[in-house]
């Protein structure tokens, strides 16, 4: 037998998938705690305990351990630039998509109480962008003379006009701050270019997280971790669509992954208007996409969550009073482990679900723009048409362990007369085992075996 051990330091679980790579069977998953605050590879090993008792593993081999984390609580980031409709709207998809977590985004230039507020926040990285080659020099270059007053020190990138980098050289290198000049994220106005930004992104992520407690032995003995876990399921969503030269993926894919903290949505597929007499406008959206809502969460966020909507938002889900509301959300975000175990609670949870996934889709799918003419209307589409995505696939527990799994994620289709460019009629799926981080990480060796356990392991609701 050839068995891997898949491993996701996660902030809150760690959590293991054994494979058998011969048999393209899962053989077993577990989870603890992690183990942060002493070191990591105590929740590793109870879990792996764990693993082995209840799947009767001991005589079991692991021939491969590949693993994944988020186990500082996120890649932190402070994204810069000079516009928020273009700039800094393509640092932050570069950021997302490099499995970071945003803590603010800043635009037409920093200030002094700027700089102060991002020591606060102490961030991991800061993300610098502004102007496109050729373009706005002034905006970036006193953005990075202000970041250069910052008491403490911060691993900076530059993803702005190229043009500038000399002079940003000049300020950098007479500072404490590890730097890092590469191409722009927006070479032209509305082209986005993320890849080579969030190459260097992970590469500081992953020199990072051996920082955590008990990290580096955990390399020693399992190998190096090879991403972040917000990267290992964007590499299983893209296995997915695209497949390989020998296995078929399943076209355009849409994960909506749903915890207490932030609901995350990736997109998979062009996204663009099959109708050619519909006009693209806006920054290029990114083929692979990942938007994540910090507001729209079960428990630390469910006090925003209310806030991001109204109560009205609940009441078209469920008949109760406004009062009940928000002393439903305020005891969830005061105790974040609450678990429902009565039917009120648990239709609570539920309603809390659907307006998420609304939500996330709302914020993560294109819409249209109608202009008249005298002759005829004309419709500009600007971000992503999800209409004709197919495949619809949930994470989460409120999911996982919920009777209307279904019934909760047919809140992202789109409504009649409604401008959002929302999926129409998808298949549905389940990650009913969290498969989805562990089939990304074994994708980097084995991407046909995980696809298939992919295909396999997914349960269509």
């Amino acid at each position: 037998m050839n068995n891997c051990l898949l491993i996701d330091f996660g902030s809150t679980y760690t959590k293991l998938t054994a494979v058998d790579l011969e048999q393209e069977e899962i053989l077993g998953t577990a989870k603890a705690k992690t183990t942060i605050d002493t070191s990591i590879m105590e929740g590793f090993e109870l879990a792996k305990k764990n693993l082995i008792q209840d799947y009767n593993l001991e005589n079991t081999i692991f021939h491969h351990h590949y693993a994944c984390s988020s186990a500082r609580g996120g890649f932190r980031m402070v994204a810069i630039g000079l516009s928020p409709t273009l700039t800094t709207e393509a640092a932050k998809r570069a950021a997302l998509g490099a499995g970071t977590r945003i803590l603010k985004v800043f635009s037409y230039g920093l200030k002094e109480k700027d700089v102060r507020e991002i020591e606060d926040l102490s961030p991991d990285i800061i993300l610098v962008c502004g102007g496109t080659n050729g373009g706005n020099q002034v905006g970036i270059v006193n953005d990075i003379k202000q970041l250069s007053t910052l008491k403490k020190t911060f691993p900076i990138v530059v993803a702005g006009n190229e043009e500038t980098y000399s002079t940003i050289e000049d300020i950098l290198k007479k500072t404490s701050h590890p730097y890092y000049l590469t191409e722009n994220v927006m070479p032209q106005v509305n082209i986005l270019n993320a890849q080579p930004t969030r190459e260097i992104l992970r590469t500081i992520f992953m020199e990072k997280i051996v920082e955590a407690k008990g990290m580096g032995t955990a390399e020693k003995e399992i190998g190096q971790i090879l991403m972040p876990t917000p990267t290992a399921v964007l590499r299983a969503a893209e296995l997915l669509a695209k497949g390989t030269n020998k296995e078929p993926g399943l076209d355009d894919v849409l994960i909506i992954d749903i915890g207490g903290a932030t609901t995350d949505l990736h997109s998979v597929g062009d996204g663009k208007p099959r109708n050619p007499e519909i006009r693209v406008e806006g920054l290029q959206e990114p083929f692979v996409k990942r938007t994540v809502e910090g507001d729209l969460g079960m428990r630390y966020s469910a006090l925003s969550l209310l806030e991001a909507v109204t109560p009205k938002a609940f009441t078209n889900y469920l008949p109760i009073e406004e009062e009940d509301i928000i002393e439903s959300c305020t005891y969830r975000s005061t105790h974040p482990n609450f678990v429902s175990t009565n039917k009120k609670d648990i239709s609570f949870d539920e309603t809390m679900g659907k307006i998420a996934i609304e939500t996330a889709f709302n914020r993560h799918a294109g819409s249209y723009r109608r202009e008249p003419t005298p002759s005829r209307i004309v419709y500009y589409q600007s971000g992503k048409d999800l209409g004709y995505f197919k495949t619809v696939i949930g994470t989460g527990g409120i999911l996982v362990h919920s009777q209307q799994a279904k019934e909760m994620m047919s809140a992202c289709l789109k409504k009649e007369n409604d401008l959002f460019l929302k999926p129409v009629n998808p298949d549905f799926y389940l990650d009913a085992t969290y498969i989805l981080s562990a089939m990304g990480l074994l994708a980097e060796e084995f991407p046909e075996i995980a696809l298939r356990i992919m295909k396999k392991f997914l349960v269509q609701l």
